[in-house]
């Protein structure tokens, strides 16, 4: 394999941050594909192990890194290195009996497209995304909820920041975290979400919390400081998991997106980075639709019960906050606070003696999550 490390193109990368393009140097080492840029400054490291071949046109070698939070795309048209790769990765087919299985599929799936186009000029697109929701592979849920996250992140890094916008990572913020995760359990095992979270306390001021696809949750520092009790952080927590559990992140990306996404979900073309970085954008902007916020209202009582907690709490809090017009941010694109109150109230009796869901000490120390000084 010495000789395959003399070997190197041009090509193009991706990042699976950006829709950026990157001129960048493939080269074929001992073990892997080193990418680097112009100077000479390597990128990435692609194991020979890890490579997947991803679609393409047929004068592109498209390659991606199977196992990877990163949806970054490698894609080489130097004929003469990609039959080296080929050589070298038996497990990339890219002969002409795929090819002919690839176009069968293509077939069968644009099938598939035109039966979706019927459907949405009978059902509308509203219906249609509702329906397809439901049907889309978790996969793409964790895909778009990756993606969302790293832009997320890469946004929030660009601000000037003393201390890691993540909190529970050091010092006196740890035990605090050691409480939020099993708290977090705690909630979603009585939700009975059974999709693997990534939930984390966010260092910022507002009093909100948000969750992704792929179930990306988030709480910001803001709501712990103006949670009167667990109870209340827990109903607003309940009320996220239930955007996770009703698919409300992928369904509101399928509307606000249209045609070109379904269609791209339906033609199997989703996992290409370009349209899981606009997808991610989507995510990050839109909004939920009254019906799903009433529905995730809904599902935050249900799982207060189940605690044994206050399944009033959402509403004691949510009119608290917006009596006080402290600046609660999740209530600008919901439905109106009167509403919400008034019909959490009217489904929800109150709890006889409920349940503690953290004890006196375990409280102040989530409470510090986020207290560590620069």
């Amino acid at each position: 394999m010495a000789a395959a490390a003399l070997q190197s193109a041009p090509a193009t990368y991706f990042d699976g941050v950006t829709a950026a393009r990157h001129r960048v140097m493939v080269a074929c080492t001992d073990v892997g594909l080193d990418i680097t840029d112009p100077h000479g400054t390597t990128l990435a490291f692609w194991p020979y192990s890890r490579l997947a071949n991803l679609n393409a046109p047929k004068q592109v070698f498209r390659l991606g890194l199977r196992d990877s939070d990163r949806l970054a795309r490698l894609e080489i048209t130097d004929e003469k290195i990609a039959r080296l790769i080929d050589d070298i990765c038996p497990d990339i087919d890219r002969s002409d009996a795929a090819e002919r299985d690839k176009r069968r599929s293509v077939l069968i799936l644009s099938l598939g497209a035109i039966v979706s186009l019927l459907l949405v000029a009978f059902l509308g697109l509203p219906q249609i995304s509702e329906r397809l929701s439901w049907v889309v592979p978790t996969s793409v849920d964790r895909s778009l909820g990756r993606a969302a996250d790293l832009r997320f992140r890469a946004m929030m890094g660009k601000e000037d920041r003393s201390r890691p916008i993540e909190c529970g990572m050091d010092g006196i913020e740890i035990e605090g975290k050691k409480v939020f995760d099993a708290l977090m359990d705690r909630i979603a095992h009585a939700a009975g979400v059974d999709a693997p979270l990534q939930a984390v306390v966010l260092r910022l001021p507002e009093a909100n919390a948000f969750a992704l696809a792929g179930g990306h949750v988030y709480v910001l520092q803001g709501l712990i400081d103006q949670a009167k009790d667990v109870d209340e952080l827990a109903a607003i927590i309940a009320h996220e998991l239930g955007h996770v559990a009703n698919r409300d992140g992928i369904r509101s990306v399928l509307q606000n997106a249209g045609l070109s996404l379904i269609f791209g979900i339906v033609l199997g073309d989703f996992v290409g980075g370009a349209a899981v970085v606009a997808a991610a954008h989507l995510l990050l902007e839109a909004a939920y639709s009254r019906e799903q916020e009433l529905a995730a209202d809904d599902f935050a009582v249900h799982t207060l019960k189940a605690l044994g907690a206050d399944p009033r709490a959402l509403a004691t809090f949510l009119d608290r906050v917006a009596r006080t017009r402290e600046g609660l941010s999740i209530l600008l694109t919901h439905p109106s606070v009167p509403e919400r109150v008034a019909r959490i109230k009217a489904v929800a009796s109150p709890q006889q003696n409920p349940t503690p869901l953290l004890s006196a000490d375990e409280w102040q120390a989530l409470r510090r999550i986020c207290a560590a000084h620069p």
